[in-house]
């Protein structure tokens, strides 16, 4: 007896010590966000907070990977039969996650259903270019453009939608896709939960759920992190946090370049802001290097271009943007608005800054707002939560704005920020900036396949852009990831993406 006894000891404690090894894989990934998304439905988003929620619901024909290189996803090769042609073999067997099999016509559905004539897609013009869509089979699909377009296949990391349920009117609320996860509820401006989607293509992610838990107030995300409530936090921890969170032991913090760009923008259409001295007087009140060192704590490098400084497009002959006070109100008598006091508290005209109501966002206003002060410009500054914010952005109703582009990767983006063709809702030329000159070369560069034709016309277009100021350049963001130490398998993407959850595990 006493041996059966001491056997069945030494057993448990094997299998306890087996256990504690394996570190088995917990449920749950909580993820913080600041802001909740505006539209589930990839063909209508234009946010970046969108876009990231829904990069583990849906798949595309071609995806970019944590190296900014394209790659095959739910095509497992293409073919370029000619300069206008492009042939598309996709993957069997995968699945949306209600059970339906994803086929060439779900690939044609959701193309078409961009271009169609009702549609109110602001990526529209991005596929205007193509000329015919043909299914050879159903696992074969050919696009035939109209002309060469240098930036078709980057084009193609467009999500795929279910034709069986695209035109339904509460998809943007309700999507379903191919990808790693299902959501399962949403509760605006609280939390999105997503399930597992065990016959995923890739194979099943280690997690069952992943909940993304909305927190505008960056104190209370620092303090989830701190309690465990939450499990990760991408680039929305104010920086000068940072160090105390890293002398938290269940914590780490991760840093890496990125190529999220960071500007300042104008209304043109604005009478005071449509005068071109105006627009470098306000560049040159501004101290970008102080609002690195002091609001990113470093976490960022100045930029002279939306690219960048690594981009094969980059131009790196552009005129710095340097802090000049002085130049800029001699550029402010000379549009026609001196200082009516000189050093007193008069001030030469009022502009009104939009901005969300995240903390860094706001304390970047109040930065500028000095800055212009300093000039003889007055700033008032309307915060707004994040949905109204960019509602009256995209709506062209601002005259000062600061936001944020996500993982610019081709100068193909200068098209849809610049291109007389992109006021919203064709585009994001917000600002209503108008110039033939640059049109024509953005329409060239679209169509030169030669990589250094192409580098050759966007050097010109960057020149253009630096000269005519429609954004004031401000620098590219480190990427910054705040994590449990239990969490393992997460990779920092150059654009912040949220794509590689689907190998994330919490052990």
């Amino acid at each position: 007896m006493f041996k059966k006894i001491l056997l069945l000891i030494i057993t448990i404690s094997l299998l306890t010590n087996c256990q504690a090894r394996q570190s088995p894989i917990l449920p749950e990934l909580k993820v913080g966000l600041e802001s909740n998304p505006t539209n589930l439905d990839p063909r209508l988003a234009s946010d970046a907070m969108s876009a990231r929620v829904t990069q583990i619901v849906f798949n595309s024909l071609v995806r970019l990977n944590a190296q900014a290189q394209l790659t095959p996803e739910l095509a497992e090769k293409w073919e370029m039969p000619d300069d206008v042609t492009y042939v598309f073999y996709l993957r069997r067997g995968v699945k949306f996650q209600d059970g339906q099999e994803l086929i060439a016509q779900d690939v044609e559905y959701t193309y078409q259903s961009i271009l169609a004539p009702e549609s109110l897609s602001p990526r529209r013009s991005s596929y205007e270019v193509i000329k015919r869509i043909e299914l050879i089979d159903d696992y074969t699909i050919k696009f035939s453009l109209h002309r060469p377009f240098a930036p078709f296949l980057l084009n193609m990391t467009m999500a795929i939608i279910p034709r069986h349920l695209g035109n339904n009117p509460d998809f943007s609320r309700h999507p379903v896709g191919s990808g790693p996860f299902q959501l399962m509820d949403w509760q605006p401006d609280e939390q999105l939960v997503f399930r597992r989607h065990d016959r995923y293509f890739e194979g099943k992610p280690p997690l069952e759920r992943i909940i993304y838990k909305i927190i505008p107030e960056d104190t209370t995300r620092v303090l989830a992190l701190k309690k465990a409530d939450l499990d990760l936090v991408q680039n929305a921890v104010p920086p000068d946090l940072l160090a105390n969170l890293e002398a938290e032991s269940h914590l780490q913090v991760l840093r890496k370049p990125g190529t999220t760009y960071e500007y300042l923008a104008f209304n043109l259409r604005d009478k005071i802001l449509g005068q071109k001295k105006v627009r470098q007087a306000i560049a040159m009140s501004i101290d970008r290097p102080i609002m690195v060192h002091h609001l990113l704590i470093g976490l960022g490098t100045l930029a002279q271009s939306l690219l960048p400084a690594g981009n094969w497009a980059y131009n790196a002959n552009l005129p710095e943007t340097l802090y000049n006070p002085e130049q800029a109100r001699k550029l402010l008598d000379e549009a026609g608005f001196p200082d009516p006091d000189g050093a007193g508290p008069q001030v030469r005209f009022n502009l009104v800054y939009k901005t969300s109501q995240n903390e860094l966002s706001r304390r970047k206003a109040e930065v500028i707002q000095a800055d212009l002060k300093n000039v003889g410009i007055g700033v008032e500054i309307n915060s707004y939560e994040w949905g109204s914010f960019f509602a009256d952005i995209s709506a062209g109703n601002f005259q000062l704005c600061s936001l944020q582009w996500v993982g610019v990767t081709d100068p193909d983006i200068y098209y849809y920020i610049f291109h007389s063709q992109s006021i919203p809702p064709n585009g994001a030329n917000r600002g209503h900036y108008l110039n033939p000159a640059l049109d024509r070369l953005l329409e060239q560069g679209r169509q030169t396949l030669d990589e250094g034709q192409r580098s050759r016309i966007y050097q010109q277009v960057q020149q253009i852009i630096a000269d005519d100021l429609p954004y004031v350049s401000l620098w590219h963001n480190m990427n910054v990831v705040v994590m449990n130490k239990r969490v393992q398998g997460f990779e920092i993407y150059p654009a912040g993406d949220f794509t590689s959850l689907k190998r994330a595990a919490v052990r």
